[in-house]
């Protein structure tokens, strides 16, 4: 596909800096406004309702705290543990809860994913990264990853020396259902994995229908390659900004970027377009694919693509391995940006 007018990803190489990953490590667009009280609980699930309040009584710690604050005339909360974990599997709104526990707590605060913050150390170092998150009241990390053990291992003892020094930190991580439904990635895996930090978490379980189930099973929207051609000269002809690019291309450009650097790659694009898709046999480009699409999702960019749907391009060994909970997560959320109906978010 050739637009001599679009942008294309392919040539976008950011660079960004440690204060630039700090100053994004805040809940994305679409939870912005997120609150306890716009969470919608399914009744048919107590749990839900449950982690509600038992998120609220873990920020009630901060009011506890303050002179005339809502628990001082009260007993104490149950709950002083620094740490809580939102247990649970896809589409129970783990990442509401935590944005909403996000802005009803006081800073200084962040909210980021677990590949965001192993960023910043990377960016920064390890000890400068100490130096600029001691002294915050809270840390959130969305889709805490256990698949690198270097990087549990990173993460594990950075929680350690902030929680030491009276920082609380609120996780949670996706979960997939295996083949009867009812799979996830348990709660004792987490602590097991953080097990020096595991007594100071108190875990939450959610249960739950998945909202993306009926898109799941749904399939991403693709084109002939002339009509998304003719998509792409439409939206230039319109003042849109639409970035054009051939699949494998951008597959390979995505190896020479750091994940951390994809939002920026994305930075002003109102629409992707993607030409040549194909299934996937490489886990590493897979896993990359993934962190991109991630991006995307947050950043509410549609999609447009021909070739094999985008929900089809990771291979059934990949789907039936140790990543799968990533590749159905990016399975959902493509089939959400290539039919331009995204579902609630979790």
């Amino acid at each position: 596909m050739h637009s001599s007018t679009a942008l294309r990803l392919i040539d976008r190489s950011p660079t960004i800096t440690g204060s630039e990953i700090a100053g994004g490590l805040v809940p994305p667009p679409q939870f912005e406004h997120a609150s306890f009280d716009s969470y919608r609980p399914d009744a048919d699930y107590p749990s839900q309702a449950g982690a509600v309040e038992k998120l609220k009584e873990f920020e009630g710690v901060w009011r506890a705290q303050r002179p005339g604050g809502f628990f001082s005339r009260n007993r104490k909360p149950k709950s002083a543990l620094p740490g809580i974990y939102l247990d649970g599997g896809f589409g129970v709104g783990k990442t509401h809860l935590l944005a909403s526990l996000w802005h009803a707590a006081p800073g200084p605060k962040y909210f980021g994913t677990f590949i965001e913050y192993t960023a910043l150390v990377g960016a920064l170092g390890y000890a400068e990264t100490v130096a600029l998150l001691s002294g915050t009241r809270l840390i959130c990390i969305d889709e805490f990853e256990l698949d690198d053990p270097g990087d549990t291992m990173l993460m594990t003892r950075l929680l350690g020396e902030l929680m030491a020094t009276g920082t609380r930190v609120a996780a949670t991580s996706n979960t997939p259902p295996n083949s009867l439904g009812e799979g996830r990635f348990a709660a004792s895996d987490f602590l097991r994995e953080i097990q020096a930090l595991s007594s100071n978490f108190e875990t939450v379980r959610i249960d739950g229908l998945d909202y993306r189930r009926r898109n799941v099973e749904g399939r991403a929207t693709s084109v002939e390659d002339s009509a998304l051609e003719h998509m792409v000269d439409t939206m230039v002809g319109r003042g849109t900004a639409v970035s054009s690019d051939n699949f494998d291309e951008m597959m390979k450009h995505l190896a020479t970027v750091h994940p951390s650097k994809y939002i920026k790659m994305i930075d002003g694009i109102d629409v992707i377009a993607l030409s040549g898709a194909h299934v996937l046999h490489n886990q590493t480009d897979a896993l990359r694919l993934v962190a991109f699409i991630d991006r995307v999702y947050d950043a509410e960019i549609p999609i447009v693509a021909s070739g094999t749907p985008l929900s089809e391009v990771f291979d059934d060994d990949m789907m039936g391995g140790g990543y799968r909970k990533k590749y159905q997560r990016a399975m959902s959320r493509l089939i959400a940006l290539t039919t331009g109906e995204l579902p609630p978010h979790d």
